[in-house]
């Protein structure tokens, strides 16, 4: 009958199942473009960027060179220390001191010197101690922060892959023995070590451990300095020598293992 009266020319009725058909099918909805990356959001995604991280980086380190060359901070530690400043606070204040002057390239040695000359043997080698643990970890977090995504891309080299590889699997003695051996830079150490997958623990435990008897060493000498012809400086410069003699067997010892990685 609903068929027949439409054609018969009444009025038109949408049947149910069209009636359905025609609310399931939604109306096209315009879909708003993404919003472009504004250019305070590149210039921060640049900045961030690995290879910005470590210019920064480069640009801190050639700063703090250059504050070296210039102010010479290592001669206040050894000549101009002030009389007024002594006892606990003068320890604290020296050992930030160190630490900083650490990451700022100033030899060890020097520093260790001075910390025996101006705090005596076993306050010295616990002042001394204490800066080259926190030198070693500033060093080692700007590194790890500012130039690790950065330059671990970049080791394809045999020795600088086995060096990696090295840190990375057997941190703990590797660094013992870095520390251990004079011979190695100490701002050379925190830096690979940084570049490495060490962690943080590994590294300053074996910074603390294997730095002990060569501070040790420096700092009795720096405060039996005035007597050179003691027994305790000429021990103390005999201990000075032993653990560069066992870092060269160390080394002699791992370098098949090294060139055969």
């Amino acid at each position: 009958m609903l068929d027949a009266t439409n054609r018969s020319g009444g009025t038109a009725t949408a049947s149910p199942r069209a009636a359905a058909t025609e609310l399931t099918i939604p109306a096209a909805v315009p879909v708003p473009p993404l919003p472009r990356a504004g250019f305070a959001a590149r210039c921060t995604r640049a900045l961030l960027s690995p290879y910005a991280r470590l210019s920064l980086l480069l640009a801190l380190l050639a700063g703090a060179a250059a504050c070296v060359l210039l102010f010479e901070p290592q001669r206040l530690l050894t000549h101009g220390w002030p009389p007024q400043l002594g006892g606990a606070a003068a320890a604290v204040v020296f050992g930030v001191a160190y630490g900083l002057c650490t990451v700022a390239f100033v030899p060890r040695p020097l520093l260790n010197l001075a910390a025996g000359a101006l705090f005596g043997s076993q306050l010295g080698l616990v002042t001394a101690l204490a800066g080259t643990v926190l030198g070693a970890g500033v060093a080692f977090g700007l590194g790890r922060m500012l130039g690790q995504d950065a330059l671990r891309p970049l080791l394809r080299g045999r020795w600088l892959k086995a060096a990696d590889g090295q840190l990375s699997r057997h941190g703990f003695r590797s660094m013992l023995a870095a520390r251990l051996f004079p011979g190695v830079p100490f701002w050379a150490a925190n830096y690979c070590a940084a570049v490495s997958r060490m962690g943080w623990l590994s590294f300053l435990l074996a910074t603390a451990l294997g730095s002990i008897p060569n501070t040790a060493a420096y700092a009795v000498a720096g405060a039996r300095a005035s007597a050179p012809t003691s027994p305790a400086f000429l021990i103390a410069m005999a201990c000075i020598a032993l653990p560069a003699l066992v870092g060269t067997v160390v080394a002699w010892r791992k370098r098949h293992h090294l060139r055969g990685r």
